[in-house]
Formats: structure tokens, sequence, C-alpha cells
């Protein structure tokens, strides 16, 4: 089974958890500490995709980082991702978890791919355009693709808009072949 699909499985589970606790909204900032914490530490990103460094010590480093600042709940789901030697798909389990909760709440998610990270001011720019078009409260999933050059392709729902520079020079060249 692919990281991706096993990060949703396990997303779903642990939504379906805390729907029946009604703690869906805790366990999702719990999602969004992990995820924010993974994403800005280099080290820990390290430690959770290292296939040397024993599972035991990944235990350990995770809990004493996380443990004292998530839910029960959340602690349950580190539990079960290390017992089942799948801790090197957390990140992807949290950030799959707040899609899925922003779903369930009615807020568009908002994908974004771009060359390179977006800021925290092309971050709210696109929130406040992806609100203008929808009329809906959104978050943003940026995914980092250095193939597109530059610029960037935003997806809503099943709506896309291409604004990457490698579509720009595709669109020449097909008007160069088409001339000559």
């Amino acid at each position: 089974m692919s990281g991706s699909r096993a990060a949703i499985r396990y997303a779903k589970a642990i939504l379906s958890f805390a729907l029946e606790q009604n703690k869906e909204v805790q366990v999702n900032d719990d999602m969004l500490l992990i995820a924010n914490t993974i994403e800005e530490s280099e080290d820990l990103q390290l430690l959770l995709s290292s296939p040397i460094i024993k599972s035991e010590l990944k235990k350990t480093a995770i809990k004493k980082v996380f443990s004292s600042k998530i839910t029960s709940l959340s602690t349950g789901l580190l539990d079960l991702l290390i017992d089942n030697k799948r801790l090197s798909i957390l990140n992807e389990v949290a950030k799959k978890y707040t899609i899925l909760f922003d779903t369930l709440k009615g807020i568009e998610v908002a994908q974004v791919t771009t060359a390179v990270p977006l800021t925290e001011a092309l971050n709210k720019q696109v929130l406040s355009k992806v609100k203008e078009i929808t009329g809906k409260e959104a978050t943003i999933e940026n995914n980092i693709n250095p193939d597109i050059i530059g610029g960037f392709i935003l997806r809503i729902g099943d709506v896309q808009y291409d604004a990457s520079i490698a579509n720009k020079l595709q669109g020449l060249k097909r008007q160069f072949e088409s001339e000559s």
C-alpha cells in the first residue's frame, strides 16, 4: 500500500474515533501542530524518514516532542503508527486529517502547487482570492514541484487554474509548432 493511501486510511480512522468522542476539533488542532512542527524541523523530518534509526529511538523522540501537547487520541495515533512501522507517514496523516476535517466542516481546500514554498503573504493572498471565487472559507495545501519552474497551479475542487511558467512555455512551444 502506498504511503499516500495509507495516510488517508489512518486519517479517516482517527477522524472517525474523534467524531465518536466529540473531539474532532481538538484532534484537528493536534494534527495542525504535528504537521507544522514536522514542516519546520529538518531534523524531525530526517528522524521520521531514516531507515537507519531504530523504532525505539524514533518513538522516544516523537513522544518527547508531542506527548504533553496533544490529546490522548492523537497519542494513540502515534502509538499505532509506531507499532505498524509507519511513523514515516505521520506528517502526511496529519495533513490528510486536516483536509478531511475541513471538508467535513464545509471549508474549501485549495491545492496550490508552486516551485518553492508559499510565503505567509502569498498564502493570505491565495486564501482571499479563493474566498472571493467560492464564497467559502478555505485552507491551503501547498504542494512543491520544481518542474513548474515558477508561477502556480491552483486547484479548488474540480476546477484548476494553471499559471505556471512550464505551462506557458508548453503553450509557446505548441504555438511555434502549429505555425511551422
